[in-house]
């Protein structure tokens, strides 16, 4: 690379300070939300300026789970940007794929116009855990209408509220998660928390 190149290029955005420590408290975080669904975890990621439109919630849930065996989709513009990929690529070696069937993880920055759910691999009836993992970025948790939830992780129900997201998109969740075994689990990462809704969890009742 030119002298010229290398002052055109911008400056890899760094990763975790502390790779093994940081990991280590973002997949706890990560744990306990797909264990207590629609719960709020609380997830520190202020040390990292990941390129936009990849958030640093998001970017910390992919250098925690993404790894050189685990295939990821982007969406647009996730995707039309060069250095999104650059900085995954580099701090995980994953795969990025174009087809969402094919990920074992999805990133989506644009929540509002994402494609359906039922795009990505549902996984089968032997290896329903060969789903895809689909990430929501840039999730508020304050002020959108309330979805309750049952299942396992939860006593009685809890109350959910979380956006941007379509219009229609608890009509997919609820069509989603009457596939179990089978179907996606969800991940919502906000700006200091993630959520999560696994596909064992069942959605009660959506006021949208």
């Amino acid at each position: 690379m030119s002298a010229v190149q290398q002052t055109a290029a911008a400056p890899l955005a760094a990763g975790f300070q502390d790779p093994v420590h940081d990991a280590q408290g973002c997949f706890r975080a990560i744990m306990n939300a797909m264990a207590r669904p629609g719960t709020r975890q609380a997830i520190s990621a202020g040390n990292l300026k990941p390129p936009a439109p990849l958030t640093q919630v998001a970017a910390a849930i992919a250098l925690t789970l993404f790894d050189y065996d685990t295939p990821i989709w982007l969406d647009k513009p996730l995707m039309t940007s060069d250095a999104v990929k650059t900085f995954l690529r580099f701090h995980t070696g994953c795969p990025i794929v174009t087809e969402p069937v094919e990920a074992a993880f999805a990133l989506v920055s644009a929540p509002v116009s994402m494609i359906p759910l039922a795009s990505f691999n549902q996984g089968s009836a032997e290896y329903p855990d060969r789903s895809t993992t689909v990430i929501l970025t840039g999730q508020d948790f304050g002020s959108h209408p309330a979805v309750s939830f049952s299942g396992p992780g939860i006593k009685d129900t809890v109350s959910f509220g979380t956006g941007p997201v379509p219009p229609v998109f608890w009509d997919q969740v609820i069509a989603n998660n009457r596939q179990f075994p089978r179907g996606i689990d969800l991940v919502f990462a906000g700006q200091e928390a993630l959520s999560a809704l696994p596909r064992s969890t069942r959605i009660l009742k959506a006021e949208v």
